[in-house]
């Protein structure tokens, strides 16, 4: 992991060899650690003398090489980011719900254009891919169902393209038969990963509790669901199944954090990444989740900024439409752009003003350029003083001080909103769904040490 240690600025130092450190993404860290104490020791008349030489072959350096391939190798890791696959198969027998499941995993009414076909019948005739809204690159699979008399579970999976998919769910609404059993043993045989999920938990419970209304409990029950559907696997031959139960009208209740922690664990770097970002943010620990994931990338998008900025002739407002990209789409992981939003109230059955009142944050408000800006100005305040001494002194380096002011006006921004949004995303959930661990309080400050 890399270390930037802004902290530098406040204190001095000399200056290190420069060509054994600027051919590099890890020479420009460095290299920039050794400016920020250069800004700080230009400050005080007792500064050493820097020769002449040296200044024009480091300025040299800095605009022709490592300006620009820190910002392509920052674009190359954002772009394999942001266009990593992650194919989810989702499969089971006519009627388990699995088009239903698909829709709330996408963020999408029945109704919406974009969602799965839904009903009563089987609707899935072929392999039908869904991307996800937000993130194209994420895809989820509605197979054919596997409950007719002839399945062949070698043959269905050479039918819809096993190798495609990274992992398999296995939806059942009443009971896991034969045929998800074989189903599940093929996948296993040839490497891939499978998961059962019993839907439709949220029925179940209803009807257990107009049967027995005098001695009904939800805990009780939902053991015992789970408990037949693990004897019911194993009966089959299974061993150490893992079932999660679901109510796709009700992602916050129930296993659906377990079924998500879990395939989270199983999966590895940018795929892990995809699947956070593309499950629905219904829980407080997902919120969190989700934060961290994104939180360990704002290193490159603060990076960038300083390359663009660094460049000759630019300066810090180049890097607002970026940024403004990036914080559009913090916003739309957490669930509060206005879609979002509008699907949660009908989910939750409450008036959309109610949730949209709890989005408090400043950005989360007003996501403007103007507010971006003020920020940016704000965290830049105390470099731009630094930079104005430079500039005077040693008007060669004036382009990386501008780069060194908008990482650290970048790195603060994002972590500012990152936190801000989370915290934003937790009361909207302790509204709708009444969740006991709303978000209180102001995001902390994150500081100029990160890794």
């Amino acid at each position: 992991m890399v270390s930037v240690l802004l902290s530098t600025y406040r204190r001095s130092a000399g200056s290190p060899p420069v060509r054994h450190v600027c051919c590099s993404l890890a020479g420009c860290f460095a290299l920039g650690n050794w400016f920020g104490k250069l800004i700080l020791s230009l400050r005080h008349k007792d500064t050493m003398e820097i020769q002449e030489m040296d200044l024009r072959e480091m300025g040299s350096v800095i605009q022709s090489r490592v300006v620009l391939e820190v910002s392509s190798q920052v674009q190359s890791l954002l772009d394999s980011l942001e266009t990593t696959k992650l194919e989810i198969a989702v499969t089971g027998e006519s009627g388990a719900g699995k088009s239903t499941f698909i829709n709330a995993l996408l963020g999408l009414s029945d109704g919406d254009p974009r969602a799965a076909a839904t009903g009563v019948i089987e609707t899935t005739a072929v392999p039908t891919s869904y991307s996800h809204p937000r993130l194209p690159s994420v895809l989820l699979w509605d197979l054919p169902g596997i409950g007719t008399p002839c399945f062949q579970a070698e043959r269905y999976l050479e039918q819809v393209g096993l190798e495609r998919y990274d992992f398999f769910i296995i939806i059942a609404s009443e009971r896991f038969r034969e045929n998800h059993v074989r189903l599940a043993r093929a996948v296993g045989s040839m490497g891939k990963r499978f998961y059962f999920v019993r839907s439709k938990v949220d029925q179940d419970l209803k009807a257990s509790q107009r049967r027995r209304p005098a001695c009904f409990e939800e805990a009780q029950v939902l053991w015992a669901i789970e408990a037949d559907c693990l004897r019911q696997l194993r009966n089959e031959g299974l061993d150490s199944p893992k079932v999660f139960l679901v109510s796709s009208f009700e992602l916050h209740r129930f296993d659906f954090q377990r079924l998500q922690d879990t395939l989270a664990e199983e999966l590895e770097g940018h795929k892990r990444h995809a699947l956070l970002l593309s499950f629905p943010c219904v829980t407080a620990a997902a919120v969190e989740k989700k934060k961290a994931s994104l939180r360990k990338h704002i290193w490159k998008k603060a990076l960038l900024a300083c390359a663009v900025s660094a460049l000759p002739g630019q300066n810090l407002h180049l890097n607002i439409p970026m940024l403004m990209k990036t914080l559009h789409s913090y916003r739309k992981s957490f669930g509060l752009d206005d879609e979002s939003l509008g699907v949660l109230a009908l989910v939750a059955s409450k008036p959309r003003h109610e949730l949209t009142s709890q989005v408090s944050s400043a950005l989360g408000k007003d996501l403007s350029e103007n507010a971006v800006h003020a920020v940016l100005s704000q965290a830049a305040l105390y470099g731009q003083v630094a930079a104005r001494v430079v500039k005077n002194k040693v008007p060669l380096f004036d382009n990386m001080v501008a780069g060194a002011i908008s990482f650290v006006g970048a790195y603060y921004l994002l972590h500012t909103a990152l936190d801000s949004f989370a915290q934003d995303a937790q009361r909207v959930l302790g509204r709708a769904f009444g969740l006991e661990d709303e978000a209180q309080g102001y995001p902390p400050e994150p500081g100029f040490i990160f890794d």
